[in-house]
């Protein structure tokens, strides 16, 4: 039926024998086709069953003899099935359950593969002893309620995207199996090698694991830079899937907001580009590079892609022609930074200069009168009226992306030297920054339990806010992030139902919290350091997918000692707030020094290269 912006187009159900059902679903909405097929198996035969159709039930009976008539299985758009089992006290009756995106037949055989008998406690002791084996790739130290918050943000981060196929190689489909365990229910795959592509047609992929669910415009930036570290190659996966994606699309696009092989249009950015080019710059291996520069350049080249003809002209995205342009020039403006920064490493010099003067296309929308960014038509007239504390740009208006001005225009993570510059400098930055988090201008209509966890202007419950904090550390202030990040993380997250703020965003809140605790985070992907905030644990450890740990001492922290008083990294004295890729990558150590002041670390940040 239908219910919200769900619609089942077309719906099936077959009683295969007297323990055994298949069917699926067609779902319109959102994604405008998803094909979802199951397979259930009861550990007992029902004693009855019931196929319930727009309110119409039949009934069918005698499984002893089992003879069942044609109309055994049910077509519809409103179906429902109920079996009936006659049980003595205390008696249990199992049922296990597959599915597939490709055909009833696939998802019966997924079912036979991969949970073969009903032994229920060895099922859950091996899923027990994968998600074991996944969540050690990082390991701390602190206090239960820190560990269940980690562990359970670790566990968030690797849900999802969801596996979609396994190639049809035999080692691959005993990983598949090990997968099966770690991901459920949020399987979306064939064991024999299957999948439904963005064309709708059937593939079989080989060599590399096909996911689906990709959220990218939350997504790329901590939940994807977390995975090239400790999972080389689910990330390698990641991409290949995402160029199986462009390969599949007609228009010659990567994935926006992909979900079960469809296209959303949800979002906005082609934030598939960080992912890529992020991986590709941390060594991460097994795709094709140049088939993957392909894919990101014919993408932001595509002139039929959200305003990109007239951005490319002008220099902005121009809100008579389109909406969220504010949003949009700038997200466009880093993702091709991340395009530049792959191209350099190719080598292509003209696309690396000419895709490094888009990125610098955020200069464009930077009001000085208001001090803010703000939208421009087509002809470069200032957006009237335009505040840039409301809500999507103003009464009526959708020109930021679920948010405001005041939150977007920090969004330069390629050149925040320059957007410090453009801001007026290193005073006025700093205390236009100290002012969003204390302006009740955005929040002021907000109800009392809003979700967005507001502190100020700074809303931590969507993910444009993420990495405003850090900035304190590009102007010599890291104790003011240390102060912000102590309060997020010890409001905002938990191990309580109600602990985090808005969802997690397939991961994305989650990896958040997973680097700010460890002391450092990916504040640009595609660049080659991180920034250093303050850790939030007293030790953490992580296992780079190459076998090296990287280790992670917060000496004398406390609830009262969050300021860094000194780092040292791999055993060197480190004043600078950033931190290079080449220093974690081989493995190693980065050892903090906390007090309960702020002290002279940190003040005086080298720029990064």
């Amino acid at each position: 039926g239908e219910g919200g912006r769900w619609r089942v187009a077309e719906s099936h159900v077959r009683i295969e024998d007297g323990s055994t059902i298949t069917g699926f679903h067609l779902v319109n909405g959102w994604a405008k086709e998803r094909y979802l097929y199951f397979a259930a198996r009861y550990s007992r035969p029902f004693e009855s069953a019931q196929i319930i159709s727009g309110g119409e039930a039949i009934t069918y009976t005698s499984y002893v003899n089992y003879r069942f008539r044609s109309s055994k299985e049910v077509s519809g758009t409103n179906l429902q099935f109920l079996a009936k089992f006659k049980t003595s006290a205390g008696e249990g009756v199992m049922v296990k359950v597959a599915v597939s995106a490709v055909s009833s037949a696939n998802a019966l055989q997924n079912l036979d593969a991969e949970i073969p008998g009903w032994d229920f406690a060895k099922l859950r002791n091996a899923t027990c002893t994968q998600w074991d084996r996944e969540l050690s790739r990082l390991q701390i130290d602190g206090t239960t309620e820190q560990k269940e918050t980690f562990y359970t943000s670790l566990y968030h981060a690797l849900l999802a995207p969801n596996l979609y196929q396994d190639a049809e190689r035999k080692s691959d489909i005993e990983q598949l199996n090990n997968y099966h365990a770690l991901l459920a229910p949020n399987l979306y795959q064939d064991a024999n090698g299957e999948y439904r592509g963005f064309d709708h047609d059937i593939h079989r992929a080989g060599g590399f694991t096909v996911y689906t669910v990709f959220s990218l415009w939350d997504t790329f930036r901590a939940e994807h830079p977390l995975l090239a570290l400790i999972q080389e190659r689910r990330d390698s996966d990641i991409i290949n899937s995402l160029l199986a994606h462009y390969d599949q699309s007609a228009d010659h696009l990567l994935p926006m907001w992909e979900l079960q092989g469809n296209e959303t249009w949800c979002m906005i950015g082609y934030h598939a580009v960080p992912v890529i080019v992020d991986g590709y710059l941390k060594g991460v291996k097994g795709f094709d590079a140049q088939h993957a520069y392909e894919a990101i350049k014919a993408t932001a080249m595509n002139p039929d892609y959200d305003g990109l003809a007239a951005y490319r002209k002008l220099g902005w995205v121009p809100f008579d022609q389109e909406d969220e342009s504010l949003s949009k020039t700038l997200e466009y403006a880093y993702d091709d930074f991340c395009i530049a920064q792959m191209a350099k490493a190719l080598g292509k010099e003209a696309d690396y200069d000419y895709f490094m003067k888009r990125a610098g296309s955020y200069r464009n929308i930077y009001d000085p009168s208001v001090g803010w960014m703000r939208p421009k038509d087509s002809n470069g007239t200032w957006r009237v009226p335009f505040n840039p504390h409301a809500f999507g740009g103003g009464t009526n208006l959708v020109d930021v992306t679920e948010g405001t001005s005041s939150q977007y225009s920090w969004y330069v993570p390629q050149d925040v030297p320059g957007l410090i510059a453009l801001m007026g400098g290193r005073e006025q930055f700093i205390e236009k920054l100290d002012s969003l988090f204390t302006s009740t201008e955005a929040t002021k209509e907000l109800a009392p339990d809003d979700q967005r966890g507001c502190i100020g202007e700074y809303w931590h419950g969507n993910e444009p806010s993420h990495h405003i904090i850090y900035l304190y550390s590009y102007v010599g202030q890291p104790w003011k992030a240390a102060q912000r990040l102590h309060q997020v993380v010890s409001t905002q997250y938990g191990n309580r139902p109600d602990s985090l703020c808005g969802n997690d965003d397939c991961g994305q809140m989650s990896a958040w919290y997973m680097f700010t605790c460890m002391g450092f985070y990916p504040v640009c992907p595609a660049s080659d350091y991180y920034v250093i905030g303050a850790p939030q644990v007293p030790k953490a450890v992580m296992r780079l997918s190459n076998g090296k740990t990287f280790t992670v001492a917060a000496d004398n922290i406390s609830g009262d000692n969050i300021y860094v008083q000194s780092v040292r990294v791999n055993g060197k004295n480190w004043d600078s707030p950033f931190l290079p890729y080449r220093e974690l990558k081989n493995g190693g150590t980065l050892d903090f020094t906390m007090g309960p002041q702020p002290g002279p670390w940190g003040t005086n940040p080298q720029r990064p290269e």
